[in-house]
């Protein structure tokens, strides 16, 4: 260890401070925080401070006269599309995933802090009949979508899933699919990486010692994605696997459609190198970033930055003007991600998160603030559609692909409950397309009330109908339960020879037969 050529380092940029406590501490700890320290470009990271925190200090010019809506040319529908032309876009989704064209990239850095649990989010169960998880969900959507693209081609294409966790969340995620044998995906189609790591600053631009022998650090957020990319190697992964086609979506979703066949055909057949799905805001205060242009550049617009007269502008046909709720599901062709990389990503803002951080005081002493006393910076995922040159956007009915998983039952939205439930109602309508029917105990349809949707538009359920669910003369108590496993059926196809013609009760849960190997738990009622 060269302690004078460190001292010599942190003094050239402000921080001779980190080694306040180096005569206290033995050599195990030496050693750590040598390590911890030297870890750290301090170029970068300092520049990045200063970068950030001017930025903050500008006088930012009030955004609603410098906001475009995105153009109605490059704003697909999923609602407004043709049945001919969804198929079209699907096969085409189809053919590339059958080539091994396609790949998945899930952002799942995050905890299940506010969910109550001291593990990745990705390993939560959300209460269904089957107990999966959120990582099982996805593994056999990744699956089924596999086996629906060889049926289409006749061609077996694998689906590589590149999972980017933080620092605390790699390990666990590593260890529970190894434990469930992968949920029948092959091992080396798993690529687990892991998102960089920035010191925290004081306000004044000092980075924080969490204690006497460790600097605080934290996540670079889902934006630290694109350095990542490069430094653990992922983009020549994805180059040397031929993955032409990349769709980046958030672990908390419970409805998100993996590589969605629809939206990677609809990006193709429209030249685009960057895409955002995204689903029409319920109303003009809704806490979502919205899509959008500014300054002639796309980017994402916090609700918080837009004024309510403009969050109120609507079109002829009554729809908001800017309407596009950002739900962070993005395709990107890897040449664009390349570009990002290569030119692009040292330019790239950071955005500041006020902070209450524990620190190492003057006494040696660890102080946990009673409010914010530092800054995390971090980097967000869609930073980078500013430099797409064909953008595109896909709009999809929430009910459909958007059920948020954040917080734990009793908030108000966005709970393990709400999401449970949009995916009973989801299945449900599954069945019942597919000519199938749910039946009260007494063989009397259930007819669900209105309004149907327990979505009531802000991620909360609405409790008045919702809770009941009536025939002519019975109430259902409680919710309906519906379950289809994704190993049956991706998104409502192949039921028919299944459930047409046929009553069930709930608690209903199709499963495949395959599924024993992988899930120990069963259901009680409904079982395929």
């Amino acid at each position: 260890m060269d302690i004078s050529m460190l001292k010599q380092s942190l003094a050239q940029y402000g921080q001779e401070h980190l080694l306040a406590f180096w005569e206290t501490l033995d050599d195990h700890d030496k050693r750590e925080l040598y390590k911890d320290i030297t870890e750290i470009n301090m170029r970068d990271v300092t520049t990045f401070f200063k970068r950030t925190t001017d930025s903050l200090n500008e006088d930012q010019e009030k955004l609603d006269d410098r906001l475009q809506p995105v153009p109605s040319e490059i704003y697909g529908s999923a609602a407004q599309t043709s049945k001919e032309k969804l198929k079209i876009y699907q096969n085409e989704g189809l053919r590339q995933i059958a080539e091994g064209k396609v790949g998945v990239l899930l952002l799942a850095g995050g905890q299940g802090t506010r969910l109550g649990v001291p593990y990745p989010k990705g390993m939560y169960d959300v209460g269904l009949p089957s107990h999966k998880t959120l990582y099982q969900l996805q593994a056999e959507r990744i699956r089924k979508l596999e086996e629906l693209a060889f049926d289409h081609t006749g061609v077996h294409g694998s689906i590589p899933w590149y999972i980017m966790t933080s620092e605390h969340t790699k390990e666990p995620t590593l260890d529970f699919f190894a434990r469930h044998n992968y949920f029948g995906l092959k091992k080396e189609n798993l690529i687990v990486f892991e998102q960089g790591m920035l010191p925290c600053f004081t306000f004044d631009g000092k980075i924080i010692l969490e204690n006497k022998n460790k600097v605080a650090k934290a996540p670079d957020g889902n934006g630290g994605l694109y350095r990542a990319l490069n430094e653990k190697n992922i983009l020549e992964n994805l180059q040397r696997r031929n993955v032409k086609y990349l769709h980046v979506y958030c672990v908390d979703n419970i409805l998100v459609k993996l590589a969605d066949p629809v939206f990677i055909g609809y990006c193709i057949s429209k030249g685009a190198d960057c895409g955002a799905k995204v689903v029409e805001k319920s109303f003009p205060t809704e806490a979502v970033g919205v899509v959008c242009k500014v300054d002639g550049k796309y980017q994402v617009v916090e609700y918080s930055e837009i004024t309510l007269k403009t969050a109120q502008k609507r079109n002829p046909d009554s729809r908001l003007t800017f309407s596009a709720g950002n739900i962070c599901n993005h395709f990107f062709t890897t040449e664009f991600l390349q570009n990002i990389v290569n030119e692009q990503e040292f330019s790239l803002k950071h955005h500041v998160a006020r902070k209450k951080i524990p620190y190492v005081d003057s006494n040696g002493d660890i102080i946990k603030p009673e409010k914010p006393n530092g800054i995390k910076m971090e980097k967000f995922v869609f930073d980078v559609f500013q430099f797409s040159n064909d953008f595109v956007v896909w709009e999809v009915p929430r009910e459909d692909e958007f059920s948020p998983l954040k917080n734990a039952d009793g908030a108000e939205k966005d709970t393990p409950t709400t999401a449970r439930h949009d995916l009973y109602s989801l299945h449900h309508r599954y069945l019942v397309a597919a000519g199938g029917e749910l039946v009260h105990d007494k063989h009397m349809p259930i007819i669900l009330s209105e309004p149907s949707p327990i979505h009531n538009g802000n991620g909360t359920i609405q409790e008045t109908n919702n809770n009941e669910i009536k025939n002519s003369n019975l109430k259902w108590k409680g919710p309906m339960i519906c379950e289809i496993s994704p190993l049956v059926s991706y998104a409502g196809e192949g039921l028919e020879d299944i459930v047409c013609r046929k009553k069930f009760q709930p608690p209903l849960c199709l499963r495949h037969p395959l599924e024993k190997s992988f899930n120990k738990n069963t259901c009680d009622k409904g079982e395929h």
